[in-house]
C-alpha cells in the first residue's frame, strides 16, 4: 500500500495506521483519519447524515486515494441511493462503471422473515467477500446493518454472527464504517457499540429556536488522540464539511506590512501607516456613527491599490450600500464593475451559523480576497447565543488569519452599553479595536473616534471629532486625550468582553 493512501502517526508507544476520509474538516479532529483496517460505528437519528458520511467515504477513498469501495445496503437499492446523492456531485453510476465502487442491495422485509432452524449470515459472508474481490475494494459500508434484527425474536445467534462478521473484517485488513440508529440508553438501539470497539463517531441533529443545525462528535478511538468536542458539520452542495477551528495551535503567520484604513489622519494614528496586513480590526459604536462609512473606506482604498474585497452585509443591498455611500463621497460601483469588490448581503436568521460560517469559507476560496468586512457582526445575534455566536467569529477569524486576510468588523453597541463592550464578546479576538461615539453638548451632537487598542504598534490616545463631507469622512484637530463620556457604569459582568 502506497504511503499516500496510509497516514501512519506515533502516539507514545502506539502507532496505527489511518486511512484519510476525505471530508474536509474530519480528518482535522481525527488527526489523520479512520482507523485503517478495522471497523468504525456512525451513529445518529434520522437525518443526522449517516449514509451520506458513510458514502462520502467511500467516494474519496475512491476518487482521492485509490482505495475501491463496497457499500452495502438494507434499506435503499442502488438507483436510490445515487439518486440521492447526485444533487451533492457524487456520480456513483460513473465509479460503478469504473470498478472504482460496487453496491449491493439486500432486501429484506420483516414480514417474511421467519424463524426456522439455525440462523447465520453465511449469505451474507459469501456475497460480500465476492463483492470486495471483484473491485480489489479495501473500504467498505454496512449501512444500517441492524435492520436485519426485525423480526427476530432470539437475536443471540445474530449479535453472535455480527460479532464474526466484524472479525471477519479486521482479518481481510477492511476499513469499515458502519452506520445504525441511535438508542434511548445505548449509542445504538442494537448495542452494536460492543462489538466495534475501535472507533465510534456520534452525528445529531437538533434545532433549537427554528434553527436546525448538525454536530459531530468522536466518542471513542482506540490507540489514537482526536478531538473531543462536538463540531458543526454542513451537508449542501460539496456533500459533508466538518467545521472545527482552523488553528488551534495559533500559528498562523503575522506580516510587517501595513494597509492604510483609507483615511490618512486615521493612519497617522496608527503610527503613520495604518493596520497590519493580515489582522483584525473592530469598528464599534452606536448607531448613525459612521461605522459602515468608516469601511467603506477601508475597502475604497485597497481596491485603489488593486486589491480583491469581499464585503458581507447582513442589513442592507449592495444596491443600497453604493447608493448611501455615493452620497457620501465614495464610489464603490466602479469597483464592482471591475470585480475588485464582490458584495455578499443576506439576512442572518436565513441560516444557521454553521452555514454562514461555510459561506464564509467558499465565498473567500472562490473570490481570494485580500480584504474581508463584516458589517454588522452583532446581526448574527439573532440565530445564536453570545456563546454561539463568539465560537463562530472565533472560527471566522481564525480562517481568515491562516489565509493572510486582513479583516474588518464592525459591532453595534445600544445606547444602553458601555461603549467599550462588544455584545458579541469578540473585543478580545480583535488585533486593533476603533470605537466611534456620539456627545450631545449644546443640543449639538459631536462625532467623535478613538483607538482603544492595536496591538504590536504604537497608536495615538487622542480622541479625534470628524463629520461627513461630501468627500467623505474628514477627522477634525484632537480634542485631546480624554475619552467620550460613559454611559451608566459597568458591572463585572459588563466589563467582561
Amino acid at each position: 500500500m502506497t504511503g499516500k493512501n496510509r497516514k501512519r502517526r506515533s502516539f507514545g508507544n502506539t502507532q496505527i495506521d489511518k486511512a484519510p476520509t476525505g471530508i474536509q474538516g474530519l480528518d482535522d479532529i481525527t488527526h489523520g483519519g479512520l482507523p485503517a483496517g478495522r471497523p468504525t460505528l456512525v451513529s445518529g437519528g434520522p437525518g443526522a447524515g449517516k449514509t451520506l458520511f458513510g458514502v462520502s467515504f467511500l467516494v474519496e477513498g475512491a476518487q482521492r486515494f485509490h482505495e475501491p469501495g463496497v457499500l452495502l445496503t438494507f434499506e435503499e437499492n442502488a438507483e436510490d441511493l445515487a439518486q440521492d446523492v447526485r444533487s451533492l456531485g457524487y456520480d456513483l453510476d460513473k465509479l460503478c462503471a469504473e470498478r472504482k465502487l460496487l453496491v449491493d442491495y439486500i432486501h429484506v422485509d420483516r414480514s417474511e422473515i421467519e424463524e426456522t432452524g439455525e440462523y447465520d449470515l453465511e449469505g451474507l459472508f459469501v456475497r460480500l467477500d465476492h463483492a470486495i474481490n471483484q473491485i480489489g475494494a479495501k473500504r467498505v459500508m454496512l449501512d444500517t446493518i441492524e435492520t436485519l434484527f426485525g423480526g427476530l425474536q432470539d437475536t443471540g445467534v445474530l449479535r453472535a454472527e455480527l460479532r464474526r462478521l466484524f472479525r471477519w473484517l479486521r482479518d481481510r485488513k477492511m476499513t469499515t464504517i458502519v452506520t445504525a440508529e441511535r438508542g434511548e440508553q445505548l449509542f445504538t438501539r442494537q448495542g452494536l457499540e460492543e462489538y466495534i470497539t475501535d472507533a465510534v463517531i456520534s452525528l445529531d441533529h437538533r434545532v433549537h429556536e427554528q434553527i436546525s443545525t448538525r454536530r459531530i462528535r468522536i466518542v471513542k478511538y482506540r490507540g489514537s488522540t482526536h478531538g473531543t468536542n462536538e463540531y458543526p458539520f454542513l451537508i449542501d452542495r460539496d456533500g459533508i464539511t466538518v467545521l472545527p477551528v482552523t488553528s488551534l495551535l495559533l500559528e498562523h503567520e503575522a506580516p510587517d506590512e501595513r494597509v492604510s484604513s483609507g483615511l490618512p489622519a486615521l493612519d497617522a494614528m496608527l503610527g503613520g501607516k495604518g493596520f497590519y496586513r493580515a489582522s483584525t480590526v473592530l469598528m464599534s459604536g452606536t448607531p448613525g456613527t459612521g461605522k459602515t462609512t468608516m469601511s467603506a473606506h477601508f475597502v475604497n482604498a485597497a481596491c485603489a491599490r488593486g486589491e480583491k474585497c469581499l464585503y458581507f452585509l447582513f442589513e442592507e443591498s449592495p444596491q443600497q450600500m453604493i447608493r448611501n455611500m455615493a452620497s457620501a463621497g465614495i464610489d464603490l460601483k466602479p469597483w464592482v464593475d471591475k470585480g475588485l469588490l464582490v458584495f455578499h448581503a443576506e439576512r442572518p436568521n436565513r441560516h444557521g451559523l454553521e452555514t454562514h460560517l461555510l459561506e464564509v469559507h467558499h465565498a473567500c476560496e472562490a473570490n481570494e480576497p485580500d480584504i474581508v468586512v463584516m458589517d454588522p457582526i452583532t446581526n448574527l445575534m439573532a440565530v445564536g447565543t453570545q456563546i454561539d455566536v463568539r465560537a463562530m467569529l472565533t472560527r471566522v477569524i481564525d480562517y481568515l488569519k491562516t489565509r493572510g486576510i486582513t479583516a474588518m468588523f464592525t459591532s453595534l453597541t445600544t445606547p444602553s452599553q458601555s461603549i467599550e463592550q462588544t455584545e458579541a464578546m469578540i473585543s478580545s479576538l480583535m488585533d486593533t479595536w476603533i470605537l466611534v461615539a456620539v456627545d450631545t453638548i449644546d443640543r449639538k451632537r459631536t462625532r467623535n473616534l478613538y483607538v482603544l487598542k492595536s496591538r504590536g504598534m504604537p497608536h495615538s490616545d487622542e480622541v479625534r471629532p470628524f463629520r461627513f463631507t461630501p468627500h467623505g469622512i474628514e477627522l477634525l484637530p484632537g480634542a485631546g486625550t480624554a475619552r467620550p463620556a460613559k454611559r451608566p457604569a459597568r458591572s463585572a459582568a459588563g466589563r467582561r468582553r
